[in-house]
């Protein structure tokens, strides 16, 4: 379910809705990680949700903000997206779509899922049914040398 639009910006009180609706405890500091991934749809790793939110007065521990992210995407508020093993972005934009990645310079754009055609998937291991697909095209400047 998508939480918000492009140009929409959420209120404190919308923000702590939307975390007591997904059954997250709405405390200060989840709020304040709330507020900067949902401020505007933007793809954000850890490190910089961290650097967001200890831009003011109040500071969040680094073990607060990688545990709250993590909560966040348990509970389908934001969605995880792993370019590299070391690389983790969270996404807001919660309803079902793939990414560009620009490895020069860490940046992650949206791709719509009608702008991708699978066409089919491999046979899935015994037991399981398939939970999604998620498409990451790396790219990188056509001027960059490599």
């Amino acid at each position: 379910m998508e939480k918000q639009t492009d140009k929409q910006v959420m209120s404190s009180r919308d923000v702590a809705g939307m975390l007591k609706e997904s059954g997250v405890l709405p405390t200060q500091q989840r709020l304040m990680i709330a507020r900067v991934l949902f401020e505007r749809r933007q793809h954000l790793s850890a490190d910089q949700v961290l650097s967001k939110v200890n831009t003011g007065k109040d500071h969040v521990s680094k073990a607060t903000v990688y545990n709250t992210l993590g909560l966040f995407a348990r509970k389908g508020l934001v969605r995880e997206v792993i370019v590299d093993p070391t690389r983790v972005f969270y996404d807001p934009h919660t309803v079902e779509h793939h990414h560009f990645y620009n490895v020069d310079t860490g940046e992650l754009q949206d791709i719509d899922t009608s702008d991708i055609q699978i066409s089919q998937l491999p046979e899935l291991p015994p037991a399981t049914v398939a939970a999604g697909v998620d498409v990451v095209i790396r790219v990188r400047s056509a001027t960059a040398t490599h």
